[in-house]
């Protein structure tokens, strides 16, 4: 994927990255979730990649009609060509949705 600028400028560099991110989700039940959703790049430039590989957990609340979907995620590198890409990360986040 190249991306292109609409702005105008045509001063802006190049954009030389590819990414992928597969996902898999699996309900146990109860609001729990286990996920993989690594994020896989690819440098057209440099010929540097990054493979994570992942597996998380995240858990979903309803609460005061607010939505609370917790999770966290380790991911360790299986293949990478890029000093700069780390060989482990930890993937974590929170999601707050507001019902009226």
């Amino acid at each position: 994927m190249w991306q292109n600028s609409f702005s105008g400028s045509s001063r802006r560099e190049d954009v030389h990255l590819v990414a992928f991110q597969p996902f898999a989700m699996y309900q146990l039940g109860g609001g729990t979730y286990l996920r993989s959703t690594p994020i896989w790049t690819y440098n057209l430039e440099n010929d540097g990649y990054s493979v994570p590989l992942g597996l998380g957990i995240w858990q979903v609340i309803n609460r005061n009609k607010v939505v609370y979907n917790f999770f966290i995620e380790p991911q360790f590198s299986m293949a990478s060509r890029d000093p700069s890409h780390p060989d482990w990360q930890i993937y974590m986040g929170l999601n707050l949705q507001f019902s009226h």
